[in-house]
């Protein structure tokens, strides 16, 4: 590097978390890290559905759909699902199989994964789906004598506070 001109040397320095590659009199190259991370929080809409790969390992498909709720130029209120699949593997996936079913809230970490292949009639098929990493079991909103959160139980041999 000491016997290229100096028009050829390169000098690197960091700007805030990109390192800059520079060369004099040349316009300046940024080297950019990638990331690939998913964070969804939703509802299973379907069960996980088990199967064992050939390697001894067990993978499990699912469904989650995440709700969006925004408000319009018009000022109503709409709301949007997403249906994401998701493949989970190993204990996590048998774990999921085991607590969750359809409807069960879940939090999940992942990264995206492309797929693409051809159907039966040779048409070209691709999707994005997310590979699980971490998940977390969130409570769903019912009660130990199993009501929701805004429907009260009817003992009539209670006698209310009120």
């Amino acid at each position: 590097m000491k016997n290229l001109p100096f028009k050829q040397r390169r000098h690197y320095y960091r700007n805030n978390r990109n390192w800059i590659a520079s060369i004099p009199h040349q316009p300046r190259l940024i080297i950019m890290a990638s990331l690939n991370k998913v964070i969804l929080v939703g509802n299973l809409t379907r069960d996980l559905e088990m199967r064992d790969l050939p390697s001894g390992n067990k993978v499990g498909n699912f469904g989650l759909a995440v709700n969006r709720r925004y408000r319009t130029q018009d000022g109503d209120e709409r709301e949007e699902t997403t249906f994401v699949d998701i493949a989970a593997f190993g204990r996590s996936a048998e774990n999921i199989a085991r607590y969750c079913h359809k409807g069960s809230p879940l939090l999940v970490e992942g990264r995206l994964r492309y797929e693409s292949w051809q159907n039966e009639q040779g048409e070209k098929r691709n999707r994005l789906s997310v590979v699980l990493e971490t998940f977390q079991f969130l409570p769903d909103g019912k009660r130990a004598d199993g009501t929701g959160p805004d429907q009260s139980s009817n003992h009539p041999d209670v006698d209310a506070p009120y």
